[in-house]
């Protein structure tokens, strides 16, 4: 089951994908909550009704514009140096527990989205990603309960403002990722498909050329691991998101170091998942609020 957040109408709402026609589930169940988050807090009984949920499509995918599955999660967590290769050509040693780092919920936009490249860099970097979403609250998770709480699997590109990141000692990945739509979702969460999340061929494309291209058998410590981790330390709710790290591959580590700019284009595939494609703008001047 693929299931996306919509807005047709200046409404959003959640949708069952299926091909690139949606079933609009709040017309298809009135009873159905119209969030993802919601309906990941409904428990079981809502998953299994989203899912048996039946109708003829309401809308073509390219009538709609499709948003980040959970367009304002209550957390995202990152892990940092999550392949090995990606961490030999950034010249750290291997991690002998995961790098955690958070990402502000501001940062999320949608999988087909403008990135916007603020002025005060020079060095906007990608980071394609495998995520998950949580959808139990939970505490404490033993690694091999961890699926008994992930509702599902989608992409991330990390996008990265490196030189804010990398001032001063230690680096700063929260000012140097947190950037306002600097973390593009999507485009589904994909539920109960029997797909093995580590072994899933993840490619960032940067203008057509690939610049990442490697498995999620590499990872480091794989998605449950990383739940197990963080549950340790506190309560993860419904619709937390987490990015589990990017592999070899990135504009910093190119010789010499290559930046995105405004025009270029960045999609991130995973299989079975789909893909999420940017266009990167300079930030506009509306973005200023005060």
């Amino acid at each position: 089951m693929h299931l996306i957040s919509f807005t047709e109408g200046n409404l959003t709402r959640i949708g069952r994908l299926e091909g690139t026609r949606i079933i609009d589930l709040s017309k298809a169940n009135p009873k159905l909550p119209t969030s993802l988050v919601d309906l990941l807090n409904g428990g079981e009984d809502a998953l299994q009704a989203a899912a048996s949920s039946r109708s003829a499509p309401h809308f073509d995918l390219a009538d709609v514009k499709l948003e980040s599955p959970v367009p304002q999660p209550g957390k995202i967590l990152a892990v940092g140096l999550n392949y090995r290769a990606h961490a030999v050509e950034s010249g750290m040693p291997i991690p002998e527990h995961p790098v955690i780092f958070t990402k502000q919920n501001t940062s999320i936009t949608g999988p087909y989205d403008p990135v916007h490249k603020p002025a005060e860099t020079k060095m906007l970097d990608y980071e394609g990603e495998l995520a998950f979403v949580i959808g139990k609250k939970c505490r404490r998770v033993p690694a091999d309960k961890a699926p008994e709480v992930i509702a599902g699997y989608t992409i991330n590109n990390d996008v990265s403002v490196r030189d804010w990141q990398l001032r001063g000692t230690p680096p700063q990945f929260t000012m140097g990722k947190s950037w306002d739509t600097h973390c593009p979702l999507g485009p589904a969460l994909v539920v109960d498909e029997g797909l093995d999340p580590h072994r899933l061929q993840l490619r960032t494309l940067v203008n057509g050329e690939v610049r990442q291209d490697t498995n999620t058998n590499d990872l480091i410590f794989n998605c449950y691991e990383i739940l197990a981790y963080l549950s340790t330390a506190f309560t993860l709710l419904p619709g937390d998101v987490v990015v589990t790290g990017t592999p070899a591959g990135v504009g910093m580590a190119m010789k010499p170091p290559s930046a995105l700019s405004p025009g270029d284009k960045v999609r991130v595939e995973l299989d079975q998942l789909g893909y999420i494609e940017n266009e990167i703008i300079d930030e506009p001047a509306d973005t200023t609020l005060f």
